[in-house]
């Protein structure tokens, strides 16, 4: 209560000579830098004033420097700059590019005043956190960029009860807009012995996350983390902060639930339900070859009948991966299972190879390996196990901040294609397996088809199934035993780099047709929005099912005109692909 009291004085000063009521209609077209209607110079003035000088153009860091390849290849220093995004970019469809002016704001106070002046002036608005979209969503030339990085607190409740609620307290933990999951996972968990569910890549934010549903490695035992979320503070499009939650303001807490972030409003603070931790958090890495085309179609049969009847449950997460080279990629990881019962459970498929030696290879490359669930974000621990993560190496930056190896190659990636579909726990059953096999086996011969088993939530117990039927993420996340993600990336085209568009093309037909040949055995199957194709076809059916005539009821309550507007996101359909013009 404390910290909304301090907030008002602040509030007050930043809304007054900015707030606005919303006219619906007035504006066909957000203006840009040189155009009539362009803020003056004493009106960006008063912005600057309003934020405590936290207003600046947006300026690009020299890339041209030696030091220029190792900085970003470092995720931690490309989410510092205002002017870049995780991703640089995606084929044939957007390409990184810096804001006009940027808001770094450091208080709710700030995000009002940068909301009530781009409604008030009819500018283009982009929210970015940690810079994650793959669809470019926090990057938008000509805007204005209201930049919550530096709100990144996280607090850890013994018991938290939502406002306005009677329900029984609960423990949680509140992330600031700029959090970043794993500065949460080090306080809920290395720090409380608590566990709260979020992303696997470290640096990703959480606000972004939960508002796109949010999976991490574990959610196939504890659900998506939008389904954790309990509360949020939200500045709408009206320039009002909301606290909302099951108790007030419903829909607009529903629709923060997966509905999709940059598009309800900026959401300023975000409290989670934490849970019990488990003993052990563990790693299986095992990659199979088989020596003919014929054998790897028997080995991913035999896989999938394996992973039905051994791992299709709350313990089991993470990736399979069908390779064009006829190998069988496993990466996964397990909660709640010591060592020796994690690698128990692997015997049945390592006994099918070794039966057949003329045809398999690569089982002595099996490892399985735990540690106390306490220390899995713990550098102190992990330090000790070579190659599994890069701390940043900047001077200065703090000796707890890491990402793990495998995401080195995503900072500042350049998408060549990105595609996902959810495919439902029906394939699994005998009379089914058949028609998935034939359809990953086709798959696997046009480009890398992995199935991330923790981001379909079939198997998981029965209160995460529940609580994420009350989400506004597509239905169908429920019944799927996996998303299937093919996709393909290639170097950063920071630093004056440029793709060979030619290869990028190829590449991308082949993601493509690979994706059309596994989506036989699961027609019309839906997408995940935070990990999707950027030309997604019917996105609002493929991203949120059912629930999308919901949606859109919330969005036109609370942003009829569309300042909050992002890439297939819920109301997009009215403005024109760069944001700027309303064509509905």
């Amino acid at each position: 209560m404390k910290r909304r009291d301090v907030l008002g004085a602040g509030l007050a000063l930043a809304g007054a000579a900015l707030a606005a009521p919303i006219a619906r209609a007035a504006a066909v077209s957000r203006v840009r830098p040189g155009a009539p209607g362009w803020p003056s110079a004493a009106d960006w003035d008063g912005l600057k004033q309003a934020t405590s000088g936290r207003l600046s153009p947006v300026t690009l860091p020299d890339l041209t420097t030696p030091d220029a390849k190792s900085l970003l290849a470092n995720p931690f220093y490309i989410a510092d700059q205002p002017g870049l995004t995780e991703s640089s970019g995606f084929l044939d469809a957007w390409r990184s590019s810096p804001s006009a002016y940027v808001v770094e704001a450091q208080s709710t106070a700030d995000v009002v005043a940068a909301v009530n002046f781009a409604r008030v002036h009819n500018l283009r608005l982009v929210i970015k956190g940690r810079g994650h979209s793959y669809l470019g969503a926090s990057n938008a030339p000509d805007s204005l960029l209201l930049w919550t990085r530096r709100m990144d607190d996280v607090t850890v409740h013994d018991a938290f009860t939502p406002a306005g609620s009677t329900v029984a307290p609960v423990q949680a933990v509140s992330c600031g807009a700029g959090a970043m999951w794993l500065h949460a996972y080090q306080a809920v968990t290395t720090g409380a012995g608590r566990y709260v569910q979020g992303g696997g890549c470290t640096t990703v934010g959480v606000a972004g996350l939960v508002q796109g549903g949010g999976f991490g490695s574990f959610s196939k035992g504890f659900g998506s983390a939008a389904a954790s979320l309990i509360e949020a503070e939200v500045v709408t499009a009206d320039g009002k902060v909301r606290v909302v939650n099951h108790a007030q303001e419903r829909e607009l807490f529903w629709a923060l639930k997966g509905g999709g972030g940059g598009t309800f409003g900026v959401v300023t603070r975000l409290t989670l339900a934490t849970h019990e931790l488990p003993t052990n958090f563990g790693a299986v890495r095992l990659t199979l070859h088989a020596k003919s085309a014929e054998a790897y179609r028997r080995l991913l049969a035999r896989f999938v009948d394996f992973y039905a009847a051994n791992l299709f449950n709350p313990h089991w997460g993470e990736q399979v991966t069908a390779r064009p080279d006829n190998k069988l990629e496993i990466s996964m990881v397990f909660q709640g299972l010591t060592q020796d019962e994690a690698r128990a459970a692997w015997r049945p498929l390592i006994a099918f190879a070794d039966a057949n030696p003329a045809d398999y290879e690569g089982q002595n490359s099996f490892l399985a390996v735990a540690i106390p669930a306490r220390h899995f974000w713990d550098p102190a621990m992990l330090s000790h196990l070579p190659g599994v993560i890069v701390s940043d190496p900047r001077p200065g930056a703090a000796p707890t901040d890491f990402w793990w190896t495998g995401n080195t190659n995503e900072a500042g990636t350049f998408w060549h294609a990105y595609t996902s579909a959810w495919l439902p726990a029906s394939l699994l059953k005998p009379a089914n397996q058949t028609r998935l096999v034939d359809a990953w086996f086709a798959a696997s011969r046009h480009w890398y088809a992995s199935f991330h088993l923790n981001k379909g939530l079939a198997g998981a117990p029965d209160a995460a199934l529940q609580a994420a039927r009350d989400t506004a993420t597509n239905p169908a996340v429920v019944d799927a035993f996996a998303l299937a993600i093919i996709g393909s990336d290639g170097k950063t085209l920071y630093g004056g780099g440029e793709p060979d568009l030619a290869s990028a093309h190829v590449i991308a037909a082949n993601v493509q047709a690979s994706m059309a040949a596994l989506r036989v055995a699961a027609p019309g199957a839906g997408a995940y929005v935070n990990e999707c194709d950027y030309f997604q076809a019917d996105w609002q059916r493929a991203f949120w099912g059912p629930n999308y005539p919901r949606l859109a009821r919330v969005k036109r309550r609370y942003d009829p005109d569309g300042l909050f507007t992002v890439h297939h996101g819920v109301g997009s359909e009215a403005w024109s692909a760069d944001g700027f013009t309303r064509t509905a």
